[in-house]
């Protein structure tokens, strides 16, 4: 019997029960649909969260103080004053690898302008702070060194600030703000940027000097956090090196001896290179686990089908005898219900997938969370349809193939 003929006897005997056949596909058309979101969901997020960091520059790093031990009691990073003005200084001049670098001190407050009082935050940096997070002044201009030098009362705002302070819409420049009762004159606007797509606000913030945040709202010597923009990214890794370097000698760090062990860094060194790692494997992991919750579905697909199929081998015996007393093989009888199995699996996996895309762009349109179908995802998906029609319907099959002909015209 040739596989035309026994593909027109499984299209018939789906279609004598399409009530059964449909709900037996069910189980593949929820699994398929399931894996094709889930992973499109998972894809987008991790490609959201690449795009984020490119953003804020790739070849980016974060220099921040390191948690210290002081008798015996382990303090928290945030609290330790290890990173000072010299620092900065001894990097800027010897650093090789790095083409921007700037300071940064930051304080949460209320800004009051007229009588519109907004909670923000002013972080302290230098012009070089544009360039490492890549952004730009949209009207005005950026503070001088001589602004620097002077500690002035200068800040740039940015565009959220602008709509909380002046919901008017005139224009901010040249108007003075108060922060903390301190005045700052509005010398620029900076451009905008909109929001993240982990739904973080990128213009909510006050840009200006670090000497004035640090001497006039932080009273402080100390720095919060040193950026820098390494050459490329290349050389990122370079870079990193070359900083440790520094911040030891500066910091007066023993390096190990024959006696004695290397003093532990006090300061901590981050790269966007090294976040992406961290953020690609966290996402990854976050895509396969959801891909393995998905495929659950398809494996209860699948026994049903084999369920569904053990029936149809029960309920259709004296058929088979028959077909084998005219002289159908073991092997026609077994490819007839393979070929049924199959075409049930791959039927839910078409719709699945369908299904699967629209639940995608519909997960996108509502929920407005970042997703991203992959067309490996759909062609694997075909795959393991295929391969679950053909494993799961391999021994009700079998079994069928095996019927003693004369037993089976007998059975009842």
């Amino acid at each position: 019997m040739n596989y035309a003929n026994l593909l027109k006897i499984a299209l018939k005997a789906i279609a004598a029960n399409k009530t059964r056949a449909f709900l037996t596909a069910l189980g593949i058309i929820i699994g398929i649909a399931s894996v094709i979101t889930m992973l499109a969901i998972g894809q987008g997020t991790k490609e959201s969260i690449q795009a984020n960091i490119s953003q804020m520059g790739s070849n980016m790093i974060m220099i921040s103080p390191g948690a210290d031990r002081r008798g015996g009691v382990q303090q928290d990073a945030s609290s330790m004053e290890t990173l000072k003005l010299t620092d900065y200084e001894a990097l800027r001049d010897e650093c090789k690898y790095i083409k921007a670098i700037s300071p940064t001190v930051s304080s949460s407050g209320q800004f009051i302008y007229g009588n519109q009082n907004v909670p923000s935050s002013i972080t302290g940096a230098n012009q070089d702070y544009l360039e490492i997070r890549q952004l730009k002044v949209a009207e005005g201009e950026m503070f001088t060194d001589a602004d620097i030098k002077s500690s002035a009362k200068v800040c740039l705002l940015g565009q959220t600030v602008v709509d909380n302070l002046f919901p008017d819409g005139s224009d901010p420049i040249g108007k003075v703000i108060r922060f903390k009762s301190i005045p700052f004159r509005v010398i620029g606007v900076m451009e905008k940027k909109g929001y993240n797509s982990m739904g973080m606000d990128q213009d909510d913030y006050v840009l200006a000097p670090y000497t004035s945040v640090m001497k006039r709202i932080q009273a402080q010597t100390y720095l919060q956090q040193i950026i820098a923009s390494a050459i490329t990214e290349g050389v990122t890794e370079q870079a990193t090196e070359e900083m440790t370097t520094i911040l030891r000698r500066t910091h007066k760090l023993k390096d190990a001896t024959e006696t004695t062990e290397a003093d532990s860094d006090d300061f901590n060194i981050r790269s966007q290179e090294e976040l992406a790692s961290m953020m690609n494997s966290t996402t990854d992991m976050l895509t396969i686990l959801l891909g393995c919750v998905a495929g659950i579905s398809l494996i209860v697909g699948g026994i049903g089908i084999m369920n569904i199929m053990y029936v149809s081998v029960t309920e259709r015996t004296r058929e088979i005898g028959l077909r084998m007393s005219v002289g159908a093989r073991a092997i026609d009888i077994l490819n007839q219900f393979l070929i049924e199995s199959i075409l049930l699996s791959v039927s839910g996996g078409v719709i699945g997938v369908l299904l699967g895309v629209g639940a995608t762009y519909a997960v996108n349109a509502l929920a407005h969370w970042p997703v991203s179908i992959q067309l490996w995802s759909i062609i694997m998906s075909f795959a393991v349809c295929t391969f679950t029609g053909v494993f799961f319907g391999w021994y009700p099959a079998k079994k069928a193939s095996k019927l003693d002909p004369i037993e089976a015209i007998r059975y009842e």
